[in-house]
Formats: structure tokens, C-alpha cells, sequence
């Protein structure tokens, strides 16, 4: 037997994404979202309501900084979700994270957090807030990577969103190989 729930984005996981940008006097901002993701090889996608302070920045300076959030940084991330920069400017010093400028884009890497995905904008709808972003570059911070120089997951200790219990998860480790485990039923 099964339940039905209607039109609800129950999907799991749902990334933790911290969107960063500089607003108009070059002061970093940062959001929490977990509506996003890869959209091509080189495109992310994010769903953005035009009211949010960081998107718009993003259409002012047409660049952002998308980051995964971590089990360290659980707290600062939750917060910049839960208070807006329209009402508290100084929310970003409020984290204690400190930034770097994008060597690529006109936004700012958050250092704490050590996976970044540095974008242009490439298109925005306000209908849908759907918001397609170019990747220039990604960057990791050499302490999540493996003994080959790969991003190691279990390193970077990504969280996730549980949209049901309003509750943040850690990923779990391995459990198969991807495009081999399945050859078993040729």
C-alpha cells in the first residue's frame, strides 16, 4: 500500500547550496538554498524568488559563488537561510566566514566552505525563479581532496536538506560502484 502526498518536493537529497554574491557596495552576501542543482556538464540551476537580496545581486553584477554546505559549518549555513540581508545587512559578518575574490567571476569564495562553484549568470526567469548559472571554474580547498587530488566526499562532509523533518543530514558513505555494480543483471 502507498500514501499519497500530492505535489510536494519530498526528493532526497536535496543539496545545501550557500549562493554568494557582492551587492552593490561590494560587501559579500550569502543565502542558503536547497532547490538547485547541475543543469548540464558546465551549468547549475537555482530556484530563486526575485526578493531575495543574493538574487538581486546576482542580477546587478551577473556572477555568483555556489557552495556545498558542511557538517563544520552547519550553524553559520542554517543562518544565512534564516535571516535575510533586506533586513539585517550585516548578516554575512554575523557567520565569522571570511572570502576571497573569485579569480573568475565578480563574487566571493567562501573560505570556510571548501567546495565552490564560480558562475556567471547566464539566465534568469522571475515566472519560475528559475535561475541558470555558466560555471567558470570549480574550486576545492586542498583539505577535502584524496591522495590522487580528487574531490573526496567523505573529506568534504557534505549536508543535506530533509524537506519533511525541517532537518539538515549527513550523507552516508558507500554502498556501490557507479556503472559497474549493474552490469551484474547483463
Amino acid at each position: 500500500m502507498r500514501k499519497n502526498f500530492g505535489a510536494k518536493p519530498i526528493l532526497y537529497p536535496q543539496p545545501v547550496l550557500i549562493i554568494a554574491t557582492y551587492d552593490e557596495n561590494g560587501t559579500p552576501d550569502a543565502m542558503n538554498a536547497a532547490w538547485g542543482g547541475t543543469a548540464e556538464e558546465d551549468k547549475l540551476f537555482l530556484c530563486l524568488s526575485a526578493g531575495h537580496k543574493t538574487t538581486k545581486n546576482i542580477l546587478k553584477r551577473k556572477a555568483f559563488t555556489v557552495s556545498m554546505g558542511t557538517k563544520d559549518e552547519l550553524v553559520a549555513c542554517d543562518y544565512v537561510g534564516v535571516v535575510s540581508a533586506n533586513d539585517t545587512p550585516d548578516k554575512f559578518q554575523k557567520t565569522g566566514w571570511h572570502t576571497q575574490k573569485s579569480e573568475f567571476v565578480d563574487a566571493p569564495v567562501i573560505e570556510e566552505l571548501p567546495l565552490t562553484f564560480e558562475c556567471e549568470l547566464e539566465s534568469y526567469d522571475e515566472d519560475t525563479c528559475m535561475l541558470i548559472g555558466k560555471v567558470k571554474n570549480v574550486s576545492a580547498d586542498e583539505r577535502i581532496l584524496n591522495e590522487k587530488g580528487k574531490v573526496d566526499a567523505a573529506k568534504l562532509s557534505p549536508i543535506t536538506f530533509d524537506p519533511v523533518a525541517n532537518a539538515y543530514l549527513e550523507l552516508g558513505g558507500k554502498v556501490g560502484n557507479a556503472f559497474r555494480d549493474g552490469l551484474q543483471l547483463k
